[in-house]
């Protein structure tokens, strides 16, 4: 099981790969403001990531959940559904999917280790569910579909892959 953000959901969702996180994780958590975000506000804009989202809600790999905010959260000003995953991912004792800086040097600081997009995309990699031009060609098409990626975190994503790849021969 694992805690997703908004983010996750949403950029997976943009490449068709949203599945990858119910083979490797089996069950996705999210709170209320995530699927808010994401389906509720993502419908009215008709985004096709917010149907399938909404999809797997119903299919109940995705578990949407309550949860109360830790106080000491506040002080990073991360947004609801951030606030909220992390407060979840440690009710749950359970990893988290947050792609955001601010989120993840919050969750840091709570004692969390938290994994992104790019951990599922190099994960597929690894697990052959995602060939090494499939990983390149995802990432081309994040950044076409307006992730924001650091330019050292992209070498060091294209890094990591090609280390994969390498290790498969």
């Amino acid at each position: 099981m694992i805690v997703s953000n908004s983010t996750t959901l949403i950029y997976l969702g943009k490449l068709n790969k949203l599945g990858l996180l119910k083979k490797f994780f089996k069950k996705v958590s999210i709170p209320k403001a995530v699927f808010e975000e994401v389906v509720v506000a993502g419908k009215k804009e008709n985004h096709i990531d917010a149907m399938l989202v909404e999809e797997a809600v119903r299919e109940g790999w995705i578990v949407v959940e309550e949860c109360e905010v830790l106080p000491q959260l506040n002080e990073f000003g991360i947004d609801r559904g951030e606030l909220e995953a992390i407060s979840l991912s440690l009710a749950l004792k359970a990893p988290v999917l947050l792609d955001q800086t601010h989120a993840r040097i919050a969750a840091k600081a709570v004692g969390l280790k938290p994994r992104g997009t790019l951990f599922v995309l190099l994960k597929a990699l690894k697990e052959n569910d995602l060939s090494f031009d499939g990983f390149l060609d995802s990432l081309e098409q994040l950044i076409q579909t307006g992730f924001r990626l650091d330019q050292a975190v992209y070498i060091e994503a294209i890094k990591k892959a090609r280390e994969i790849k390498e290790k498969r021969k």
